[in-house]
């Protein structure tokens, strides 16, 4: 019985959600955190991390929580401790400044941490954040007549 049942989970996990899923789940949280709304006329892209920190004590507790998630992801990502240790950092710094009434509030519109911490998983893992650097194939100019 504990045979089959192990082998079912095996399966399970195997057949589970892979990195691209975890990717997916990061990048929606990040953006959602950090982007997630334009303001007009700044053109300035905020996410819930600002909007939330304007909520005294307990904003920055929830935004801290919230982005400890990303973290989390990444170390089942099998991210190697020192950049866990540099996330870390990045979120305990957006806490600690963000705590700051009305300081904290700005610092939260320009100071991204979890964009840092998804370009972060992005450069670890090798895969590219904005498209291919490089194009194969040939290039070809149209005559404008």
């Amino acid at each position: 019985m504990n045979a089959a049942r192990s082998a079912v989970f095996d399966a399970i996990k195997t057949a589970g959600p892979g990195r691209e899923d975890a990717m997916a789940r990061i990048t929606l949280v990040a953006n959602l955190m950090d982007s997630a709304f334009l303001i007009p006329g700044l053109n300035r892209r905020v996410g819930l991390d600002a909007v939330l920190g304007l909520v005294p004590g307990i904003g920055d507790a929830l935004s801290a929580a919230i982005s400890s998630y990303i973290i989390w992801e990444a170390r089942q990502l099998g991210l190697p401790r020192w950049k866990i240790a540099r996330m870390i950092g990045n979120v305990a710094v957006d806490t600690a400044i963000g705590a700051i009434p009305f300081a904290g509030d700005v610092f939260d519109v320009v100071f991204k941490s979890n964009q840092r911490n998804l370009r972060i998983i992005h450069e670890h893992l090798g895969t590219p954040k904005r498209g291919p650097k490089e194009i194969d194939g040939t290039a070809v100019r149209i005559e404008e007549s």
